[in-house]
């Protein structure tokens, strides 16, 4: 899950190393994120169930979450990341698990180009972003995802609670595009936020040519460093 139109020069596919060590945030993030999954899909309407992923890193997420469960031969996935590496590691991973209609592609997640004849979406996936973009930029997210949302769709996110601690504000963001909130995590658990709303609006048709946010980084984010141009 992490790397869109960043420029920064780092291993993407050793950074999701972490999410193998035991009693680690990443893992214990991972495990959540899939649980909300798993109830989302059990709450898509009956028939065809649309997913896309931005940001989609190895598709620990989806993948995971679907290797077992009762109606994934439903489901229909895109995964968007644009780290090669990670691509054909979630390629062969969507085949190991016999989700023939997954697909990991290459491509700038932050792009709306890059969902089309993907969506509308019964389950959007933003996770990894939100900590990685600029908080202007993850209110004009949410503001684009009536784009890629199906009606009642549902949507998992993520977000660190490192002070400052944005999550108030994307739960207030996402209300103000009619999204209704079904779960966050609980506060005590400030290494990771996440979250799971249900889309309430009228679905919005996809503007192609629209970019959604700009990758910035956590580390840059973290140190204050001038963005990367």
């Amino acid at each position: 899950m992490e790397q869109c139109n960043q420029p920064v020069r780092r291993d993407w596919a050793a950074w999701h190393d972490a999410y193998d060590e035991p009693g680690s945030a990443l893992s214990r993030r991972l495990w959540t994120v899939q649980q909300r999954l798993r109830e989302a899909v059990d709450a898509a309407p009956q028939g065809r169930i649309r997913a896309i992923s931005l940001c989609a890193g190895q598709g620990r997420d989806l993948i995971g979450a679907l290797r077992d469960h009762p109606r994934r031969d439903d489901l229909a996935g895109r995964l968007v990341e644009l780290d090669p590496a990670n691509v054909r590691r979630a390629g062969a991973a969507a085949r190991d698990a016999g989700l023939k209609r997954v697909s990991a592609v290459v491509g700038d997640a932050s792009r709306t180009d890059a969902y089309a004849g993907a969506v509308p979406a019964n389950v959007v996936l933003v996770c990894g972003v939100f900590g990685n973009i600029a908080d202007v930029d993850i209110e004009r997210t949410i503001g684009h995802l009536p784009q890629l949302c199906a009606p009642g769709a549902s949507v998992v996110w993520t977000r660190n609670r490192q002070p400052p601690d944005v999550t108030p504000r994307i739960r207030e963001w996402f209300a103000e595009h009619d999204f209704e909130e079904r779960w966050i995590s609980p506060p005590e658990e400030s290494a990771y936020g996440v979250g799971m709303h249900r889309f309430t609006g009228t679905p919005q048709p996809l503007r192609r040519g629209g970019q959604m946010f700009t990758f910035v980084g956590y580390d840059v984010l973290r140190k204050g460093r001038p963005w990367p141009e």
